[in-house]
């Protein structure tokens, strides 16, 4: 009964994490889904983002590949239709422990035949400081003619900082994924995707 009890608590500890849930929250109006159609979107960074940078491109990739998905095509930005702009925000938060590793516990009696005292000590098995990572991807798709808004979205993740799902070669297909299942969304509407 114990190796039984003690192999399951080791599959458990064994098991892969899974991913954290997106939260997803999307605007839009029926006149700026009409004006978007189904035309050509140049997928860019947004201002302020290094469009040069590997961990950026493998955001625009991630949003590239989705609006493919969608049936939307692709071209150049002085070509397409509309600009899909992309911006990410990564931010690594820190919590300390509520508590220290091991704590100490006194206690005694007396009395009767028998007079006793006790120690007790226990050890935290929950480790240190947990670190999480925090990130939210937004893309606003703008006429190229007018330069409106025509569909923004964005969508809110957060996992353990050791996480795989963490990485942005994960994170990134996962949330924009997330930001356009089910495209255009509910306006206004906060949504999970697991």
């Amino acid at each position: 009964m114990k190796a039984r009890l003690l192999l399951a608590a080791l599959a458990l500890v064994a098991a892969p994490a899974l991913a954290a849930p997106v939260e997803v929250t999307r605007f839009h109006t029926p006149e700026s889904i009409t004006a978007l159609g189904r035309g050509a979107i140049a997928v860019v960074a947004a201002p302020g983002m290094d469009a040069a940078s590997l961990e950026t491109n493998t955001w625009l990739r991630a949003v590239e590949a989705e609006l493919s998905a969608l049936r939307f095509g692709t071209a150049t930005p002085g070509a397409a239709d509309a600009t899909a702009e992309v911006r990410v925000e990564r931010e690594v938060q820190r919590t300390e422990r509520q508590r220290g590793p091991v704590s100490v516990g006194v206690g005694g009696s007396t009395g009767g035949w028998n007079s006793g005292f006790g120690l007790g000590l226990g050890f935290s098995l929950g480790g240190g400081p947990k670190t999480r990572v925090i990130t939210r991807l937004v893309v606003t798709i703008r006429s190229r003619a007018t330069g409106l808004s025509l569909w923004e979205g964005r969508a809110d993740n957060t996992e353990r900082e050791k996480s795989k799902a963490a990485s942005v070669d994960q994170a990134a297909p996962r949330l924009a994924h997330a930001l356009f299942s089910g495209f255009p969304g509910t306006s206004g509407a906060t949504i999970t995707v697991k």
